[in-house]
């Protein structure tokens, strides 16, 4: 069976989307972690980098496979109080990270994991 295709390929689509996946860390403040992770293909994946505020708490310079690792001062405070994750980071592979039962962190690359609804909180 052959495949038509009017415009451009699935293949070509793929392959011109650098970094892909989108990775954002954040700390609450009673020290939780969360990884929010993003995919530019999948129309219902969405980031939202500033929260509701004053904006010249607002990080400005976002772009598109930019990394950024400096969210906390060197005595752990934010740098931008609206910013959502206080690091980023830009990937063309697809990582799952996930906390396993004898508490370490781990990564999957291209495999998926079901999480215990009841292993943590909601964030918030």
């Amino acid at each position: 069976m052959s495949a038509n295709y009017t415009g451009f390929t699935p293949d070509h689509i793929y392959g011109s989307v650098q970094d892909r996946f989108f990775y954002g860390l954040r700390r609450t403040d009673n020290g939780e972690l969360f990884i929010a992770k993003a995919d530019q293909l999948k129309s219902t994946d969405s980031i939202t980098i500033n929260k509701s505020g004053d904006p010249a708490d607002n990080f400005k310079n976002f772009s598109e496979g930019q990394d950024f690792l400096e969210g906390r001062d060197v005595n752990h405070n934010l740098v931008y109080k609206n910013l959502n994750y206080e690091q980023f980071h830009w990937d063309n592979r697809n990582v799952l990270y996930y906390v396993n039962a004898e508490g370490e962190l781990v990564v999957r690359i291209n495999q998926n994991y079901t999480y215990d609804e009841n292993s943590s909180s909601n964030g918030l």
